[in-house]
């Protein structure tokens, strides 16, 4: 189902959650119950040959000339920050109460 990315907080969301999803691989249950190794799993996210995250990150691959990261809107200022954002996503864990509901809608608006 498709949903407006209408707010700045929804679409870090987003960027966090298209980077992040090569993670699945690995560990198909992440999201659910949380990941042991996060420096692994960024690890692979960054490094997966599908993803544009390494490009975010300075790497030139052949394939870069296709994207256009600037256009992305700036939230992170340097490559340390697009780390420091998905590491915090690769560890956050949901309270059990709101847990079901999150995992259901996608993304928990308030």
């Amino acid at each position: 189902k498709a949903q407006w990315a209408n707010n700045d907080e929804y679409l870090k969301y987003l960027y966090s959650y298209i980077h992040l999803n090569p993670v699945k691989l690995i560990d198909p249950i992440w999201k659910e119950k949380g990941i042991k190794n996060s420096e692994v799993a960024f690890t692979y996210a960054s490094s997966y040959q599908y993803s544009s995250l390494s490009d975010y990150l300075g790497a030139i691959r052949q394939i870069s000339g296709i994207l256009t990261p600037t256009l992305f809107p700036d939230y992170f200022s340097t490559h340390l920050n697009i780390r420091k954002e998905l590491l915090e996503w690769i560890n956050f864990q949901l309270p059990i109460d709101q847990e079901s509901q999150t995992l259901k809608s996608g993304f928990k608006q308030n």
